[in-house]
């Protein structure tokens, strides 16, 4: 019986081993040419489409330069859920799954029927390989629900190897998936780490890159604009008066006066200026000399989330001279990454993809001068209002527990004991929260598992950004224009509208696709199901749209 047992066992072995081999070997990309060795998907944190567009002449011969003259480029792609934030954008782009599959509705949420704070990639069983785990950073994809590109590909291709890298910890969880391997910058020493999800210790060049101190070589080193006064003539000057007490100005000094050494405070800073993007290509870099990433035999990934810009665009908004300056200097290093590539994968032998997790609202200041209906909503007094209300009619008690992600919280607990009705609860919410001059719809939990009502306007968008089991009672959206209020953030995004739903989507290899714009518009979701097929895998499990309407030679 034994025996039986052991030779079943090893038959299904070969028998799995056999079929990934097949599928590797029958593996075609468009055009009926091999997979490249290496696909690099880039991420630009923050980046608006009207950006890319606007500066395109200041740009280099070979940065975005590159994508825009010999590379496909969709000038018309958008993200079709509501909660335009980093965590949702990051889940979407390798499963093509909106947040109501992926379970990704925000960066964090409360959970439904406690109440209590969730982050996007929170996991207490993994911490930080040699940095100090604080609650609700991230460490795992353990609250992804649905499968990546690259979980795919090494199910057919064990050889194979995802690595993604982030100055943020869920623009590298996300986008690596269950099976890949994520490393974030660590703002308390200026290096990128791992977690014991996916290893017990780092490996020796990840080891070696951190000992030499990379970051180190930017301390109170100034962050210049790159071109001439008269270039930044489209963008808003420095120091804004709503830029906030600290101001921004070029150029920007980064590491205090009266600090000697380089310290958590000036490690946190690099990661808000072109230097934070240096540094992750100088990481990548390492990356793909260490794992020897494209030049083993079999398609590899490399995932790189640029956070720099999503920093710089929350502190002085996208219409800024420093945003402006920002772009064109992360262009120049894309051009020399480029380069790098070029040089060790061959310029035939790689894919480049580069888009954004979401745009960016204009501030309220821009818009409102403009002549726009625009302002910043207090969420707190919202919700006293809606609480007011809901008391006024159901009786005593803070029925709303408050906002999680896109959605308001009811009180479960509060319901249960008064023997309310929670349907009857969560219209009167929904009432409540449309009465406010500034919001722009809002749909309950039975709608939103219902039918679409008629006239229902965002209807399709909120209801990609819910999920049954994440998100709260009654989802809503502000009007355009307007954001709830923030100390730190004098622009946001977040919204369903253009400013923060359409983004750039720039391939380049011309070995497997034709150059030129695309103006059909297509759906973010559209980007995992294309590059399952230049891998030659499956799609992932999750992925809801066809292939983006790309040229093949």
């Amino acid at each position: 019986m034994k025996f039986s047992t052991n030779l079943r066992r090893g038959l299904t072995i070969f028998a799995a081993a056999l079929m990934a081999a097949l599928l590797a070997s029958c593996a075609i990309s468009p055009g009926n040419v091999p997979p490249p060795k290496l696909l690099v998907f880039l991420v630009i944190d923050g980046l608006p489409q009207r950006q890319m567009t606007a500066y395109r002449e200041q740009f280099a011969p070979d940065g975005f330069a590159r994508f825009l003259n010999q590379g496909s480029w969709f000038a018309n792609a958008n993200y079709g859920h509501a909660f335009t934030v980093t965590a949702a954008g990051h889940a979407v782009m390798l499963t093509g799954a909106p947040p109501s599959r992926t379970g990704i509705i925000a960066n964090e949420w409360r959970n439904p029927d406690t109440g209590v704070p969730v982050y996007n990639t929170e996991d207490t069983s993994a911490t930080y390989i040699g940095h100090k785990t604080n609650a609700f950073d991230g460490t795992s994809p353990k609250n992804l629900k649905v499968e990546t590109v690259g979980d795919v590909l090494r199910a057919a291709s064990p050889q194979s190897k995802v690595i993604a890298i982030s100055g943020k910890d869920r623009g590298a969880i996300l986008p690596a998936g269950k099976t890949g391997t994520a490393y974030m910058y660590m703002a308390a020493s200026g290096g990128f780490a791992s977690s014991t999800y996916y290893m017990a210790q780092h490996p020796a060049w990840v080891n070696a890159y951190n000992v030499a101190r990379p970051a180190d070589r930017f301390f109170k080193t100034e962050w210049k604009a790159l071109l001439p006064e008269a270039a930044y003539a489209a963008s808003l000057p420095d120091n804004q008066p709503w830029f906030g007490p600290a101001g921004g100005k070029l150029p920007m000094m980064l590491g205090a006066a009266a600090d000697d050494a380089p310290g958590p405070a000036f490690y946190n800073a690099v990661m808000r200026s072109p230097f934070g993007d240096a540094l992750t290509f100088d990481f990548a870099r390492a990356a793909i000399a260490g794992e020897q990433l494209g030049q083993r035999g079999v398609p590899d990934i490399l995932s790189i989330s640029l956070s720099s810009h999503d920093y710089i665009n929350h502190a002085f908004s996208a219409e800024s001279r420093l945003s402006h300056d920002h772009l064109l200097q992360l262009d120049r290093q894309l051009e020399r990454f480029f380069a790098d590539l070029d040089r060790t994968i061959g310029k035939g032998n790689y894919v480049a993809v580069l888009t954004a997790d979401h745009g960016f609202m204009p501030a309220p200041e821009v818009t409102a001068a403009q002549g726009s209906a625009s302002g910043r909503l207090n969420s707190t007094q919202l919700l006293g209002r809606v609480n007011a209300g809901l008391e006024k009619r159901f009786g005593e008690g803070n029925w709303a527990v408050g906002f999680s992600g896109l959605s308001l919280l009811l009180d479960k607990k509060l319901i249960a004991l008064k023997k309310a009705d929670p349907a009857l609860i969560a219209q009167e919410a929904k009432t409540l929260l449309l009465a406010e001059p500034a919001t722009a719809a809002a749909y309950t939990r039975a709608e939103l598992m219902g039918a679409a009502p008629a006239n229902a306007p965002l209807f399709s968008a909120l209801r990609h950004s819910w999920h049954p089991d994440v998100s709260g009672d009654v989802q809503y959206a502000l009007k355009p224009n307007w954001m709830f209020g923030s100390a730190t953030n004098v622009a946001t995004h977040g919204s369903p509208y253009a400013y923060d739903t359409q983004v750039p989507l720039l391939v380049y290899g011309p070995a497997w696709y034709k150059p030129g714009r695309v103006d059909v518009p297509v759906d973010m979701t559209s980007v995992a199901p294309t590059l399952a097929k230049l891998l030659g895998v499956v799609r992932p499990n999750g992925a809801q749209s066809g292939v983006l309407p790309i040229a093949v030679p």
